[in-house]
């Protein structure tokens, strides 16, 4: 059956036939980066955004991820019930204290990254915002495809049973992401091995530094032993 003669029967049948789209121009490449503005260099061009998980209670969590696009290192994951603007800009001076000020900030148009509070926020700090087209996500396609990687590789294997377990958890992830996952556009190397694996960090966030990232439920011990009696974290 030919296109015309489905046309044809459509309006016979009163249905509206879909107008001719102009072809649109690629906004991005195989790697999935935007061609708007490519980063160069650290701290040129850092993106955000956030992922949605449950805890087995069926209550919501929500995550802000934090990336540097150029050397793919996550900056930050933030885990709460509630993000607000506010939480954004408390990630953000976080982050900037520890890495510097970007030159950039992609992310799409959400309440929490568009509000004026934020915007006037990073007016001061001298870091410009990089808006992607309304429902275009792969416009933030670097920080999609870690998103991608949090939920395949870590987020849909774990049950959670507090909000607690979600923030261990997903530090402990993040580090072993920044560390020791390989990444193959970097030459299947980790994004930031000199950052984190040294003797002197140790602390909240840097204290995971295993070799592979552990189950949530089999804690490694002093002694390199995994212990046989069931653990969590509440």
């Amino acid at each position: 059956m030919g296109k015309d003669r489905v046309e044809r029967i459509w309006r016979r049948e009163g249905l509206k036939v879909p107008q001719k789209q102009k072809p649109r121009g690629r906004l991005w490449l195989n790697d999935g980066s935007c061609v708007r503005l490519r980063p160069e260099r650290p701290n040129h061009v850092w993106a955000y955004d956030f992922v949605s998980t449950f805890t087995h209670d069926g209550r919501t969590v929500r995550m802000l991820n934090l990336i540097d696009e150029y050397t793919r290192e996550c900056l930050a994951i933030r885990v709460e019930r509630r993000l607000n603007n506010r939480d954004v800009i408390e990630v953000l001076a976080e982050a900037m204290i520890e890495h510097g000020i970007p030159e950039y900030i992609r992310s799409d148009n959400g309440p929490e990254f568009v509000a004026r509070e934020l915007r006037k926020w990073l007016e001061h700090t001298g870091a410009r915002t990089l808006y992607i087209e309304p429902g275009s996500p792969w416009e933030n396609g670097y920080c999609e495809s870690f998103n991608s990687k949090l939920r395949d590789e870590f987020l849909n294997g774990e049950i959670f049973y507090s909000l607690k377990e979600v923030k261990v958890l997903a530090e402990r992830w993040r580090v072993y992401y920044n560390t020791q996952r390989p990444h193959s556009s970097l030459g299947y190397r980790p994004p930031a091995p000199a950052v984190w694996q040294t003797e002197a960090s140790q602390g909240h966030g840097k204290v995971e530094s295993k070799k592979r990232f552990p189950l949530s439920h089999a804690p490694y011990y002093g002694d390199g032993q995994i212990s046989t009696s069931p653990a969590a974290l509440h």
